[in-house]
């Protein structure tokens, strides 16, 4: 099973993608979920969301703790988030900076074995949806780094939930999935 935590800012839009993965891997035949936390948090505030996705059926219902993957929209989080905070050692994170991984590993003190992807979100955001909301384009870096869904799986979702947008969600997300870059300790 493969566990994955969003960690974002209230309008950042970390809900709707773990409930768009799910959408995609339940449309590949897999089993999914994806859920939020947050309790009185308001726009701008930390808040986190979960996504599972598995071959069989899942029968957890709590938080994840434990990530194989975590997901962070903005790297300013990491300085009031432990973003690896119960992840493994073969645990991956994906960061939306222009930070090279090494400097961010060195900054945050991440994990020496952690693998690190890197992609510039927000500036394809704002070159691609004419605002700087990343949720959509980080997909593509998280698929990327996972193959947890196909690039192509996740049109419909996009279609369901954005209508006459989803072509530049889906633009924004292929690039990132093109751009998104990886350092391994």
């Amino acid at each position: 099973m493969l566990e994955i935590r969003f960690h974002g800012r209230g309008g950042q839009g970390a809900v709707t993608s773990a409930e768009l993965l799910a959408q995609a891997a339940i449309s590949e035949g897999k089993f999914a979920q994806a859920f939020p936390s947050f309790g009185p948090e308001r726009r701008g505030a930390p808040v986190l969301a979960f996504a599972r996705i598995d071959d069989h059926p899942i029968r957890l219902r709590q938080q994840i703790y434990e990530p194989d993957v975590c997901l962070v929209l903005e790297e300013a989080l990491m300085h009031i988030v432990d973003v690896e905070s119960g992840m493994g050692p073969k645990g991956i994170v994906i960061v939306n900076t222009t930070t090279p991984a090494a400097k961010l590993r060195k900054e945050y003190k991440l994990d020496p074995k952690r693998i690190i992807y890197t992609v510039d979100a927000t500036t394809i955001a704002l070159e691609g949806l004419g605002r700087p909301i990343t949720n959509t384009t980080m997909l593509g870096a998280l698929i990327k780094a996972t193959g947890c869904v196909e690039l192509e799986s996740m049109k419909t979702p996009l279609d369901n939930r954005f209508g006459k947008i989803a072509e530049k969600n889906l633009n924004v997300l292929t690039r990132a999935f093109n751009e998104a870059a990886a350092e391994e300790a």
